[in-house]
């Protein structure tokens, strides 16, 4: 599910550009990866906390992605 979020904010935001659409996109693929995390945190805390850069490197992409849709 990471994967086509992530594929398709790339084509929302990029190809598209739509960028209100591609705040939702990313929202949820932040929510994925947070909740996927957490699942794996549950298991094995190593694997869990291995997910947690690539959600502050979404976190921040959300963060642009907001910016760009305020000011446009």
């Amino acid at each position: 599910m990471q994967l086509a979020l992530n594929l398709s904010w790339s084509f929302v935001f990029f190809g598209a550009r739509l960028i209100g659409p591609a705040l939702a996109v990313i929202a949820a693929l932040l929510a994925a990866i947070l909740a996927n995390a957490w699942l794996f945190w549950r298991i094995d805390r190593a694997a869990g906390a291995l997910l947690l850069p690539y959600a502050a490197w979404v976190s921040f992409a959300t963060l642009l992605n907001a910016a760009l849709w305020q000011l446009n």
